[in-house]
């Protein structure tokens, strides 16, 4: 890198914001206006790229329980969705690029739980989860997705349990991703292991406001921040990229998301988070002098490809996410 390109590297900057909200189950209004008043909020504060969380559209977890009919009934085709475009009329409107989850239809009547982002330029991009569990209709993407922002960086998108394998991360960094984006759903997970995350009582949710000490507890231990930051920040950091976390956070069906809004530099440090048990926004401006000395892009540049031939070769033990999700 030149002197004037290590320079040029230094004035470039982004504010991104990163959001948690409690979503309304297939009530897309009511959560297209807690991400409206966000917007307003973000703009106020110069953000140029604002992420929500996976399906805070459409609702998440109670997906799973419903029949093929509805279903059919709450997924929406992309780009042509009327979700879709009321995120393109937002994108311009507050002149900030967004990113938000729903249940997609595709022309071929096959499900997808996708994530839109949408710039002011009225550009659409959507990525469909790789690692699809939600319900038995619901069908894994099949492509990575990589573009670039009109403010001058590239960035990549990763749907929830699409994070928890390293392969997609590395992946999305080859591609020239210098910020991941990472919806999510987690938190308080119902597991069969007692080394995982393990339920929020639904009492201290409700009680929040009264007694907001207990809850936020267990956001911050195991059940929440503690499990996120076993894993979250080797994903930027190994990889060399900026990552922004954005959760669900409160009831979601039969769980208690735990939100944890977080944003993390190219070294796996937090710059910006939250363990606020409420809807909440944290902000941060993303500073790309960070990237090119960054220790996982000196990591990559070390690469050798030619030894990594068995990583594409099936070993046998390869399972659907599905299997995977409910064994754990």
């Amino acid at each position: 890198m030149t002197p004037s390109d290590a320079q040029q590297e230094t004035q470039r900057r982004l504010r991104v914001a990163s959001v948690q909200f409690e979503a309304s189950p297939a009530d897309k209004l009511a959560n297209f206006a807690k991400i409206e008043t966000f917007l307003r909020q973000a703009a106020e504060q110069g953000v140029r790229l604002v992420v929500f969380p996976e399906c805070c559209i459409t609702g998440y977890w109670f997906i799973r329980n419903l029949s093929l009919e509805q279903l059919g009934e709450l997924a929406e085709p992309i780009p042509n969705g009327p979700s879709t475009q009321r995120l393109v009329e937002l994108a311009r409107r507050y002149n900030i690029s967004i990113g938000a989850g729903l249940v997609e239809v595709s022309e071929s009547g096959e499900f997808y739980n996708s994530y839109v982002v949408a710039l002011p330029d009225g550009t659409i991009h959507c990525h469909r989860k790789l690692q699809a569990f939600e319900h038995a209709a619901i069908r894994s993407g099949t492509e990575y997705t990589v573009f670039d922002l009109p403010d001058g960086f590239r960035v990549g998108v990763l749907i929830c349990y699409d994070c928890n394998l390293i392969e997609n991360v590395r992946i999305t960094a080859l591609r020239g991703a210098e910020i991941l984006l990472a919806p999510h759903q987690t938190g308080a997970v119902r597991s069969k292991n007692p080394n995982l995350m393990g339920i929020i009582d639904r009492q201290l949710w409700d009680n929040r406001h009264a007694a907001p000490e207990a809850i936020e507890k267990e956001f911050r231990g195991d059940k929440g921040r503690g499990w996120l930051m076993r894993w979250l920040p080797s994903r930027a950091h190994d990889n060399g990229i900026f990552l922004v976390f954005s959760n669900g956070v409160g009831v979601d069906d039969d769980e208690i998301r735990t939100g944890n809004a977080m944003i993390l530099d190219p070294y796996g440090r937090v710059i910006a988070e939250t363990w606020k048990a409420d809807d909440a926004m944290v902000v941060a401006d993303l500073d790309a002098g960070l990237l090119a000395d960054a220790t996982g892009r000196g990591w990559i540049r070390a690469r050798r490809p030619e030894l990594y031939t068995p990583l594409t070769v099936p070993t046998g033990l390869e399972r659907d996410t599905r299997e995977m999700k409910f064994d754990e």
